[in-house]
This record gives C-alpha cells, sequence and structure tokens, in this order.
C-alpha cells in the first residue's frame, strides 16, 4: 500500500508542477505500470477500473475540445466585452457580472474552461477598464470550484459521482440548483468584502462591442440543451458534446482557421490519460486498506450533524490529496445513498476553494495567470480559509432541507 500511495503523490506533485512543461500522463502511465508490476493493483482490478472511467473520459476530452472551439469562435471575448459594458464604469458592477459569468460557463462547459479561457479574457478586460485585477480572478478562481455544482457535466467530479448516483441529468441539476446558487452567492459576498477597496475604484469606459458570434452561441445553447436531452433518452451525453465539436470544428477545418492536431491539444489527452491511470492506482491502493479506513471515518446517518461531517470529511480530503483521487475514494463508499453522494460533492467541489492542492483546476488557474498578477499562497489561503466553512455549512444545509422534497434519502 506504501507504494501505492507513493505513486500517487508522484502522479499529482507532476500534475501540480508540470517540470519542464511535462504532460501528466508521462508520469501517470509508467507509475500504474509499476503498481501493476508490484502488486499494488491486479490485472483484474485495472481492467474494472478503465471500464468504469472510460465514459467518463471520454466526455471529458470532448468537452475540454469543444471549449476550447468556443473560445477560438469568440465567445468569451465576446462575453468578456459585455460584462465590461454591463459594468457602467463599476468594479462592483463588474465584479457581479464575472461571478455570474464564471458560474454558468464553469455550469455548462466544465471548470477548466473558466479556468483556462475565462481568466485570460478578466484579466485583458479589467486592463482595458484599468481597473485592479484581483477581486476579478480570484471570481474566475473561486467560482471555477463553487459553479461546479450544477450539472453532472460542469466536473470531472462530478461525472464520476453522477454515475453513483442513480440520479438523472434533471434530477440531479434540481438537486444542485440550491446550494449552487448559495455557493455562488457567498462567494460574490466574500469577494465584494475582501476586495472592497479594489472595487471602489472607478473604470475607464468600456471598450467597443466585439462582434456577436452568432453561430457559435447557438451551437452552444443546442449542445448545453444536448446534455440534458441524451441523457433523458438513455444516451451518453458525450455524443451531444461531440456533436458540438463537429458543428464548430468542421466549418474552422475547412477554412483552414484549424488544423486536425490543434484539435488533439485541445481534448488535453495527456490529461485524461492521467486520469485513467490515477483511477487504477487509486483503485487498488483503496483494496489494500485505504477503503477500511475511510469507512470507519465516514459517518452515518442522513442527519444534518452526519452531512456536514461528511462534507467536511471530503473537503479535508481533498485538501490533504487533491479532489479527483478524493473522489474516487469515497463516492464508491456512499454510492447506495445518492443524498450522500451530493454532500461527498459539494466536499470536493468547494473545499479547494481554501488551498492550492485542493484541485487541479486552482493550480492550473494561478499558472494562467501573468506573474505579476499571482497572489501569494497567505494571501490566497487567507481568503479561501475564511470563505470555505461557511460555503460548506451554507450549500449541505440547503441540500438537507431539500432532500425530503426530492426524495433523495
Amino acid at each position: 500500500m506504501f507504494l501505492g500511495l507513493v505513486l500517487i503523490a508522484a502522479c499529482l506533485g507532476v500534475a501540480v508542477a508540470r517540470p519542464f512543461g511535462l504532460s501528466e500522463g508521462l508520469v501517470a502511465v509508467p507509475a500504474a505500470l509499476l503498481g501493476l508490476a508490484f502488486g499494488v493493483c491486479s490485472l483484474r482490478q485495472a481492467r474494472s477500473s478503465l471500464h468504469e472511467l472510460a465514459p467518463t473520459v471520454l466526455f471529458l476530452a470532448a468537452i475540454l475540445t469543444f471549449g476550447q472551439l468556443c473560445a477560438a469562435a469568440g465567445v468569451f471575448e465576446f462575453l468578456g466585452g459585455v460584462a465590461a459594458r454591463l459594468s457602467l464604469g463599476s468594479g462592483r458592477r463588474l465584479l457581479a457580472c464575472v461571478v455570474t459569468l464564471a458560474a454558468l460557463v464553469t455550469a455548462t462547459l466544465t471548470l477548466d474552461a473558466t479556468v483556462i479561457l475565462v481568466t485570460p479574457v478578466v484579466v485583458a478586460t479589467t486592463a482595458a477598464l484599468r481597473i485592479p485585477s484581483r477581486p476579478h480572478t480570484y471570481a474566475c478562481a473561486h467560482l471555477a470550484n463553487s459553479g461546479s455544482l450544477l450539472l453532472p457535466v460542469s466536473n470531472l467530479t462530478n461525472l464520476l459521482a453522477f454515475s453513483a448516483s442513480g440520479l438523472s441529468f434533471t434530477r440531479f441539476s434540481a438537486a444542485m440548483a440550491l446550494p449552487w446558487l448559495v455557493a455562488c452567492g457567498l462567494n460574490w459576498a466574500c469577494l465584494r468584502t475582501v476586495f472592497r477597496a479594489d472595487l471602489f475604484v472607478s473604470a475607464h469606459p468600456p471598450t467597443q462591442p466585439r462582434p456577436e458570434p452568432r453561430y457559435a452561441l447557438t451551437v452552444l445553447i443546442l449542445t448545453v440543451s444536448g446534455f440534458a436531452l441524451t441523457t433523458a433518452v438513455g444516451i451518453a451525453p458525450a455524443w451531444a458534446a461531440l456533436a458540438g465539436c463537429v458543428a464548430l470544428g468542421a466549418p474552422a477545418l475547412v477554412r483552414r482557421q484549424l488544423k486536425p492536431m490543434d484539435l488533439l491539444r485541445a481534448a488535453s489527452v495527456g490529461f485524461c490519460v492521467f486520469v485513467l491511470a490515477l483511477g487504477i492506482l487509486v483503485h487498488g491502493v483503496l483494496a489494500l486498506g485505504v477503503n477500511d479506513w475511510l469507512t470507519r471515518l465516514l459517518p452515518s446517518g442522513t442527519g444534518l450533524a452526519a452531512l456536514l461531517g461528511l462534507a467536511f470529511l471530503a473537503a479535508a480530503l481533498s485538501n490533504l490529496v487533491n479532489n479527483l483521487p478524493s473522489t474516487l475514494a469515497l463516492i464508491p463508499l456512499v454510492a447506495g445513498s445518492p443524498l450522500a453522494v451530493l454532500v461527498v460533492l459539494l466536499g470536493v467541489n468547494l473545499g479547494p476553494n481554501a488551498t492550492y492542492p485542493g484541485s487541479l483546476a486552482t493550480l492550473l488557474w494561478r499558472r494562467t495567470l501573468p506573474a505579476a498578477e499571482r497572489p501569494s499562497a497567505r494571501t490566497f489561503h487567507a481568503v479561501g480559509l475564511s470563505l470555505t466553512p461557511a460555503l460548506l455549512v451554507a450549500s449541505t444545509f440547503v441540500l438537507w432541507l431539500i432532500a425530503p422534497i426530492l426524495d433523495l434519502r
């Protein structure tokens, strides 16, 4: 088991540091092979893990590609321009617009789209308006995590939990809608308070409006609608994402605005392979005894105190070992209860707001920022640790409150 934990730590360390720009998969695959060779995981367990994770990873690759195609079509630059005009020269109004934009992009196109594609647009928008960027870039980081509660497709952790919950796409989204709104609202209120001095700086007049990418926006709306429609008829949502990729990618390829290799890079193949390899290692380590240890830590029952304990356990584990292995470890243990699955999701999605190691998205956000815009670890953690407990308590409370109405217990 010790070797398995070391291999997992090595995989996560490379994913965090990306030395020499190496892909996560270049280390994760050899680590998984070492795990197989030394008995951390059996071939049967590896096949089972790959079978369980493959549909989820396929969707992840498709939605990452779709997000990049939306960016290439000018969707995010257009939306950033809309936010700037709606701000009317007020930093406080702009923060509300950025929180809304980041929450919606995260919910519909995954948190990676917010981190990689929206953050640079926000930095450019605040520079054009000549106002401090800190409140708005923080909003991208926090809403990338908090905004990923709403839909099964908003986060890799959601995709893993969705299949275990036994809920339909619509029922899952209905259950998470109120916790999502509460978490997004608390993030906005906290950032508005912490950065109130920056938000009172007057902005220069908004820039000229950018051309509206009507075709791309239409494809985006139809694709997001397709996620619910496909799952309602028993079809994997990956097909809707792939259809969106074809609708945006094919015209760009014909006009030579895009090369096939660009699509491959957009799919983040290295990260997808990393997820599969990490899943194999986590599966093996759980079978070697960690599963029993976690089972003893799990609170029993579906009362408010037990659910709060479960949410904080998931959050603490996420900040210790990252939220992806935490999800792989905890979801199978609570799979019999839809409510418990959703509470674990609150912990692994909201918990990473507290520290940099909590999620790969938060670390990626820090690397995406220009060096001059990166906050110190002390400042980031002070803001995150002051906010995260309130997020967990409030979101868990409202989910517990509506659970009887939606028959989640």
